[in-house]
């Protein structure tokens, strides 16, 4: 039997364990008949909960849990609780929140009065058009895309084939935008690089006229920014994820599947590999280039260009295993400044 997720107004559903263990193809040890009413963190589930544990360091939430049940990896036994044995605890444990929690409805397809669409817009199939969103003139709009309240889609932008535009995002003119796209709330697309001439004293600007490149599978977080290339494009390639709050300036090249966390800054004309991580509040100083899979910890500084796998810590950004002996040894600074003074207290020296 496969749950049913609930809706608005719905009663509360109950399944048994052994329903869920079949939902997500696990492996059940314990009573089969236990009653699940929900999903929680391992530290917040109450009796009849469900929650998960992935990573082995946190065994010993196995015996403080008040959850009723627990899915875990295949290698996990116990006797303290029930547990659902499966390859990806996170994934399957993702696959009971939908069922639990369900997302929103999806959009009924339709422009919502108070919006304006540019007549010459093309709006594909199935298309939704929020409250107050702008559509201007030349804008492509392919099936199944939702453009929530209050956003803006400038001039001759293309917004791909079912992607997701939260309210109040500002896409400019002539960006392009990919397949399956998620744009959150509060982010700017498009928007002019930060570029001076600077002349007498006095900051002349200079024009950006290129564009942005989204492609297919990308999601953008909630007030992060992507300047537009100066002649060219700023590019973010297939399956990139960006969190929240980052900058991205003009030309910058990021490649596929990349992870750019939190409050990360990135000058312009930087190019980054394939699957490149750069943890929350690091910068990457302009015109280098990081190879592919190189890791950059949190709020490191990267001043120069690295090659692929790098893993990089600190300010300037380091190879880790330099850095992690530089954090040693500045450790022992105070012990080595004692030992220093009584060595020159010895030998008189003042």
């Amino acid at each position: 039997m496969t749950p049913t997720p609930r809706r608005n107004n719905e009663a509360a559903r109950t399944y048994s364990l052994k329903q869920l263990a079949e939902l997500v193809g696990g492996e059940l040890i314990g009573d089969p008949g236990i009653t699940i009413t929900g999903v929680a963190g391992i530290k917040e589930a109450k009796k009849g909960d469900i929650t998960f544990l992935s990573q082995t360091r946190y065994l010993s939430f196995l015996g403080t849990t008040q959850a009723s049940a627990v899915i875990t990896s295949k290698n996990v036994t116990s006797d303290q609780k029930p547990i659902i044995r499966t390859a990806n605890p996170s994934e399957a444990f993702s696959k009971l929140i939908a069922v639990f929690i369900p997302s929103r409805p999806p959009r009924k397809p339709g422009i919502h009065p108070s919006a304006f669409v540019a007549p010459s817009a093309i709006i594909g199939k199935n298309v939704y058009i929020g409250p107050h969103a702008v559509v201007e003139d030349g804008v492509s709009i392919a099936d199944n895309a939702v453009i929530e309240a209050n956003s803006v889609i400038g001039a001759d932008c293309v917004i791909g084939e079912s992607s997701l535009i939260y309210s109040n995002v500002t896409i400019r003119e002539r960006v392009e935008i990919g397949k399956r796209v998620i744009i959150h709330s509060g982010a700017v697309i498009g928007s002019d690089g930060f570029g001076y001439e600077t002349e007498n004293g006095l900051h002349q600007k200079i024009s950006h006229v290129g564009t942005v490149l989204i492609e297919d599978d990308v999601e953008i977080g909630s007030n992060t920014c992507i300047d537009r290339g100066r002649f060219d494009k700023t590019w973010i390639k297939r399956g990139t994820k960006i969190d929240n709050l980052v900058q991205i300036a003009h030309n910058v090249i990021i490649g596929e599947n990349c992870l750019i966390i939190a409050q990360v800054g990135i000058s312009g004309s930087v190019e980054l590999g394939d699957q490149v991580v750069l943890a929350g509040q690091c910068g990457v100083v302009g015109h280098i280039k990081l190879g592919n899979k190189v890791m950059v910890g949190a709020r490191a500084g990267v001043s120069k260009a690295w090659p692929d796998g790098t893993i990089l810590l600190g300010e300037p950004a380091r190879p880790w295993s330099e850095t992690k002996r530089i954090v040693v040894l500045t450790a022992r600074l105070p012990e080595l400044f004692k030992d220093l003074a009584e060595i020159k207290k010895k030998l008189s020296i003042e």
